[in-house]
């Protein structure tokens, strides 16, 4: 007996003045191109999606962590295909625990927290992790 995956489904709406809904009600999003471009958007998912899954994890092993983050890209042409897209993208992350698990599993929630994240997952370029907890470089 094979095992049904779990699915994820997300939709938005996106009307004729470009102003975002999303299926799951909330403020709406305008259109600010020059503010929150479609590149600032994907950066933005990246680095939430990343702390959402590290959070995920933290809380199953019954920690509460304070997480915040910031990510920088770059876009240009690829040289495989010629085609412009994501090629460089660092995400610096900070974590504080009131109490801080092992340091190794510290590290096991870091790497769950990457690997979990679909954004990351689904990009082409692999993304540059620099974590930081409780003031430690663990980069």
């Amino acid at each position: 007996m094979s095992v049904r995956p779990r699915v994820f489904s997300y939709g938005i709406t996106l009307d004729r003045d470009w102003i975002a809904t999303s299926d799951r009600g909330g403020s709406p999003l305008f259109s600010e191109e020059k503010e929150w471009s479609p590149e600032h958007l994907v950066l933005t998912g990246l680095v939430r999606c990343t702390l959402t899954s590290f959070r995920y994890h933290a809380r199953r092993a019954g920690h509460e962590p304070v997480t915040s983050g910031s990510v920088s890209g770059t876009v240009t042409r690829r040289e495989s295909d010629e085609r412009f897209a994501l090629v460089e993208a660092r995400v610096d992350l900070d974590v504080v625990f009131d109490a801080p698990p092992s340091p190794d599993d510290v590290r096991a929630l870091i790497e769950k927290g990457e690997r979990d994240c679909f954004v990351g997952a689904s990009l082409t370029v692999k993304p540059d992790y620099h974590w930081t907890v409780n003031g430690e470089d663990l980069s």
